[in-house]
């Protein structure tokens, strides 16, 4: 399988050059081997289609239209905020490439660092300057451990409760279902549906079967988590990278936001709301994984005991490595985007081409991949919500950042009158 959750693990700890090379280039070329399945063509159609209605509308691009109601207001103001960052951020991998290629060459290996060498040696280099290795620390993730502690979370934030429906079948044997209560009502229905499987689409997002509302009497949202973690053999647990658990508590934020809508229209409801708004709730929740009293109730999975003190001191630490080729493999995808959706697209377009244009102007290194290549870009063109949009996650960075900040200067991760 390609998806995320398994080829990350092989290109993080693979020893076999070939294998690594292999898995990155079947991974990254989904959707771009030039046969029935190609995506290029259908991009070109949806880009110049898009560009279409907003001409209709009487907007410049399609990017002009997304943005005039969003909190950015222009795609000047969002391409600002990218390249603000880009820079720095592209000196940071600069930084880390000659280090990575010092671990290659004090190895004896004779050959230059390939994309599908990057997260190998970053894990080598996290290894040798903070002496953490991820695996650690996994044994304290495991998944409905952590499902419970993101439950912990927003009872004490919020004063909900998540009680087990095993009586409520799911659409799969895997689906999970929780009644969310407050204050001894119901306010709706919450669905874990968190292990990879055959034609499920990858990556991790939240949805809603079923939106709240009050406009022909009180309605409860129907709310679903989908991630795509590896589903371990029967009756082994699924430990989870820290990565992973952040995802899980990140689209719980958005699980959130849809649970605890309060308002009588529903297409106001929940995530509905202007896009570069809309990742603050599930990136402020990432937050809490890390406080202390979440970090406590992670214990592990076999013995009970606490994360020790000294793991948890080499987590934070090494939680700086790595951050030069997290943001440009993020803002390049964002650029893409912000390119795609400004640009006049015509019949026939080569959008392979257009990408590489892209990186060409914003010094894209080698050695690191989009995110997001174009053919496999869900976000862009699964639907429209992020088109035009991608940059949000950064834009709401800057927000979660000062939103948390508010707890810490209270003195306590659930201070209430902050909540």
């Amino acid at each position: 399988t390609t998806s995320r959750s398994s080829v990350e693990p092989v290109l993080h700890f693979a020893r076999d050059r070939a294998v690594r090379e292999k898995i990155w280039r079947g991974f990254v070329k989904r959707g771009a081997n030039g046969n029935a399945s190609d995506n290029h063509a259908t991009i070109g159609e949806i880009l110049r289609l898009r560009g279409e209605q907003a001409k209709l509308l009487g907007y410049e691009s399609y990017a002009q239209y997304k943005l005039a109601d969003s909190m950015a207001g222009t795609p000047k103001a969002a391409r600002g905020l990218l390249e603000q960052v880009w820079k720095p951020g592209r000196q940071r991998a600069f930084d880390d490439r000659v280090a990575l290629q010092g671990l290659i060459d004090e190895e004896g290996g004779n050959f230059k660092l390939a994309a599908w060498d990057w997260r190998y040696y970053a894990e080598k280099l996290r290894l040798a300057r903070y002496d953490f290795d991820e695996n650690e620390i996994k044994p304290y993730l495991e998944l409905w451990k952590v499902v419970e502690a993101a439950f912990y979370v927003a009872e004490k934030l919020f004063g909900v409760s998540f009680v087990a429906r095993v009586d409520i079948e799911g659409y799969h044997p895997d689906v999970r279902v929780w009644e969310v209560k407050r204050d001894g009502k119901t306010i709706g229905i919450f669905y874990g549906d968190y292990f990879a499987r055959a034609g499920k689409r990858s990556g991790a997002w939240m949805t809603s079967f079923r939106k709240q509302g009050k406009l022909d009497g009180e309605v409860i949202p129907l709310v679903v988590n989908t991630c795509n973690y590896l589903k371990p053999p029967e009756g082994q647990p699924a430990l989870l990278s820290l990565d992973e658990a952040r995802t899980l508590f990140h689209e719980f934020g958005h699980g959130l936001h849809g649970l605890l809508s309060n308002v009588t229209y529903p297409r106001i409801a929940g995530t509905s709301v202007v896009r570069d708004f809309v990742e603050l709730p599930s990136q402020l929740y990432e937050h809490w994984l890390e406080s202390k009293p979440v970090l406590e109730r992670l214990v592990h999975y076999r013995t009970g005991e606490k994360i020790p003190q000294a793991l948890l001191d080499k987590m934070k630490a090494a939680g700086k490595a790595n951050r030069g080729f997290e943001t440009v493999e993020f803002v390049s995808s964002a650029l893409l985007d912000m390119d795609y959706h400004a640009a006049e697209i015509g019949e026939d377009e080569d959008i392979a081409a257009l990408e590489r244009k892209t990186l060409d102007a914003i010094g894209m290194p080698e050695e690191i991949a989009l995110r997001h290549a174009s053919t496999h870009f869900l976000h862009l063109f699964s639907g429209d919500g992020y088109a035009a949009g991608y940059y949000s996650y950064l834009w709401s960075e800057v927000l979660d950042a000062d939103g948390y900040g508010a707890f810490e200067e209270a003195g306590d991760p659930f201070d209430k009158a902050t909540a």
